[in-house]
């Protein structure tokens, strides 16, 4: 099977888009694996793939699968990337237009300086939601990794989190802690795994190891959850610039019950095509 894809990315974060085919499965998790190769493949964090809608009320619906193969819920840089897309093929609505996905509707829309927004619903910090195993919802959990100890914030935001606080972005143990967390048998369907740092009210620094996937150069809903659970804490104003590996994002979230929207750049690195076995 020939896919015709567009290899696109946000901060970094690095996709492939590509439309579904309506004559075959979409390609298998080892095909996704192989492709995902950045020295025998395309490479890539996540691909995206499109579907045409399935409400009258959108411009699309579509699925995202890890580097690993895995199918996953939402995915808010890979988000933008579509958006994006779809304004460049003009198969979007000026303004403000809705996307659908596996973790439900999201809207959109195209800023004035290019950049893109997406409204990535409200945070949701009911364990059940990531899934996460605990007696009850808190606002931090403590969860033994290895013989030790660490504090975690969880929510969901279509897709789990887990934050840490750390005194440094950059010393951060992410390599060691990431996996481990993101396998720990709490979270029976895994998780992504933020570690922040506070510079102030308006600022975090942030590293995100994505599940099946690793660390990220950028990761757009673990920039979302983290500022949720460092609002959550009383420690994150309204609006808050995210520094990550690959640039900044910037995250808008009014409070409690409030959509959080994620804004930031979305670029087209080059189009191409690939067989796979299918």
């Amino acid at each position: 099977m020939r896919i015709d894809f567009t290899k696109m990315h946000g901060l970094g974060n690095d996709f492939i888009v590509f439309d579904a085919s309506p004559r075959s499965a979409p390609p298998t998790a080892e095909e996704l694996r192989r492709l995902a190769d950045r020295h025998t493949g395309i490479g890539f964090d996540q691909a995206l793939m499109l579907e045409p809608p399935r409400r009258a009320d959108t411009a699309v619906y579509y699925r995202i699968f890890n580097a690993d193969g895995h199918e996953v819920e939402q995915c808010g840089n890979g988000a933008r990337c579509i958006a994006a897309l779809l304004a460049r093929r003009g198969a979007a609505a000026r303004g403000e237009f809705a996307m659908d996905s596996p973790a439900g509707l999201i809207r959109a829309r195209i800023e004035a300086n290019g950049l893109v927004s997406v409204d990535m619903g409200v945070p949701d910090f009911n364990p059940a939601a990531l899934p996460f195993e605990a007696s009850a919802e808190a606002h931090v959990y403590p969860l033994d990794v290895g013989g030790n100890e660490v504090e975690i914030g969880a929510v969901s935001m279509g897709n789990p989190h887990a934050v840490l606080t750390v005194a440094s972005a950059a010393a951060a143990p992410v390599d060691r802690l990431g996996p481990a967390i993101e396998h720990h048998p709490r979270f029976p369907k895994r998780v992504n795994v933020g570690f922040m740092e506070i510079v102030d009210r308006g600022h975090i620094r942030l590293r995100v190891h994505e599940r099946g996937t690793g660390e990220t150069l950028a990761c757009g809903t673990g920039a979302c959850a983290a500022v949720a659970v460092g609002r959550r804490h009383g420690r994150l104003d309204e609006r808050v610039t995210v520094s990550v590996a690959g640039g900044e994002l910037s995250i808008t979230w009014p409070g409690s019950g409030k959509n959080i929207w994620l804004t930031g750049p979305a670029e087209v690195s080059f189009t191409g095509s690939v067989e796979t076995s299918a």
